[in-house]
């Protein structure tokens, strides 16, 4: 898009100016006890008053960027407005001219103007992500919001044109290239740069295996306008709300992107916050409601291309490299995967108690009461008034749905993560087909086995069914018919078997199943 003209009285402003310029306006906006903090980065100066904080773009060009003349900076300021204003549009005002001079300098006065800012409403900055992490007050209930609000965000997000060249091979792999590149000449050290070669190893392996795959999503609509800095910074409670800011404006190449890219970016900053367990709980509750589990044959490639980023800013800025590393590294060396199912009636806690599992192990849960619904075009929580053995819960639909959780299972495994199939499996063939997939791939097979007593399971249905929330619509003649017409399992299936039962309560009270014995096969080789 061209920048329009300035009026012809317009004239550059030097950095030096500029930096005058935000000193007079910090001055004038000075009003009563309240400070006027100023905040410089590396490209921008910002000014948080009271009321309202106003974003000024330095007159640079550092390569990566350009905001080296007047009407860019304007131009890029519209952007970041119209960018931020899809997520956060109570805190992005409007872009405000600044006339006069440096040194008295007007915001939106008369006259031909000198710069231009974006004003936003003024947050407490203690409810930033980074900061919540840092104290240990990052949680679930902040990623499951967060989850629901990109899964809404990157449905409704505009989609790359065919011909726009994003998504294509030069655009996913030049700026991963580029950043090896220049890690190669930031950092020192020989074990540095031997971790470095085997990144690059990895990272050319991956990308011939994985051509394919990004070309495919980009033909299915996944390369869409994102927010494109999407980590811990950029994120706060805002009055209680979880709210994304500072979308990137100033490279449309790094936000159209896939939307796994942007997942992995926000997954991988939690995992260097020591937060690994929310970072999952994350990306399942986020493919739970956008069933993109085809992403995740691509998620790893975009978690290290996103750790080498942030550890390039790292090194850059003299900080510490070696925790975005660290994450690339085991990134590229999963154990394995394996293929779970559970195997319990209604209410014998196979959701309830797999959450703590697939947090601890990085795996990926299919739940078939969710994918159940997808299939008939219903939504996670909407009741679809089938009769016992009717509807959505007719004999054939339940063929489908089994067949589903196989089929959405296959690229989840390929992507090198575990897979959990939540659903009751109280059938021989429907477990017999999970098995055979697995032996196909080559995989290993578990059966999580989830029982309660008859009047525990009974007690549990109608609690939930009271409580409501939940993708399930068992009542308690559905469980009476389960256990009526299940079929135990065999003696062949025992060696498969795990037991599962709630021994102790996570932080926030929910049960949790003893599983370090589990933990420990999963991260086997």
């Amino acid at each position: 898009m061209a920048a329009a003209p300035e009026p012809a009285a317009a004239r550059e402003l030097t950095l030096a100016e500029q930096s005058r310029m935000v000193d007079a306006l910090q001055a004038s906006l000075q009003a009563g006890a309240a400070p006027v903090q100023r905040i410089e980065t590396h490209v921008s100066f910002v000014l948080v008053a009271p009321d309202f904080a106003y974003k000024i773009k330095k007159a640079v060009a550092p390569g990566f960027l350009d905001f080296s003349r007047l009407a860019l900076r304007r131009h890029f300021c519209a952007e970041e407005l119209r960018l931020n204003r899809r997520f956060a549009p109570s805190l992005y005002r409007d872009v405000v001219p600044i006339t006069g001079t440096p040194e008295a300098p007007v915001l939106g006065g008369d006259g031909p103007p000198i710069d231009h800012a974006v004003r936003m409403r003024a947050f407490a900055q203690d409810g930033l992500w980074d900061r919540l992490a840092a104290r240990g007050e990052l949680t679930a209930a902040h990623v499951d919001a967060l989850a629901g609000i990109l899964e809404r965000f990157h449905r409704e997000a505009a989609v790359a044109a065919p011909d726009s060249g994003y998504g294509g091979d030069t655009q996913l792999r030049g700026p991963v290239l580029d950043t090896l590149g220049a890690l190669d000449a930031l950092l020192i050290g020989p074990a540095e740069h031997e971790r470095l070669q085997r990144l690059r190893a990895w990272e050319s392996r991956s990308f011939a295996e994985l051509q394919p795959v990004y070309a495919e999503r980009r033909r299915a609509g996944r390369v869409r306008e994102c927010h494109g800095d999407l980590h811990l910074g950029n994120v706060a409670q805002v009055e209680g709300r979880t709210t994304l800011f500072d979308a990137l404006e100033f490279d449309p190449a790094l936000r159209w992107t896939d939307v796994t890219s942007e997942i992995a970016f926000i997954a991988m900053d939690l995992q260097v916050h020591g937060l690994a367990g929310l970072a999952q709980r994350l990306v399942n509750a986020y493919l739970e409601r956008s069933g993109d589990y085809g992403g995740m044959r691509v998620l790893r490639y975009g978690l290290v291309y996103r750790a080498l980023v942030r550890a390039k800013v790292a090194a850059l800025r003299a900080a510490a490299a070696a925790p975005y590393l660290d994450v690339a590294r085991a990134t590229t060396a999963p154990p394995p995967p394996v293929l779970l199912i559970t195997h319990g009636p209604s209410g014998s806690g196979k959701t309830t108690l797999t959450q703590g599992l697939l947090e601890a192990a990085a795996a990926v849960r299919i739940r078939a009461d969710v994918e159940r619904k997808r299939l008939s075009g219903l939504a996670a929580q909407a009741r679809s008034g089938s009769t016992l053995g009717g509807g959505i819960y007719a004999p054939q639909a339940s063929v489908a749905t089994y067949a589903r959780l196989r089929e959405l299972a296959v690229p989840v495994l390929a992507g090198g993560w575990h897979v959990i199939l939540d659903a009751t499996f109280l059938r021989r063939a429907q477990r017999d087909g999970a098995r055979e997939l697995a032996a196909a791939l080559g995989l290993r097979f578990v059966i999580l086995d989830f029982d309660a007593d008859v009047a525990t399971l009974r007690e549990r249905i109608v609690r939930r069914a009271a409580r409501g929330g939940d993708a399930s619509e068992a009542d308690p003649a559905v469980l009476e018919a389960q256990l009526r017409t299940a079929e135990p399992l065999d003696a062949d299936e025992q060696p498969l078997v795990v037991r599962c039962v709630a021994s102790t309560q996570g932080d926030d009270g929910s049960p949790q199943m003893e599983g370090s014995a589990l933990l420990a096969t999963l991260a086997s080789r």
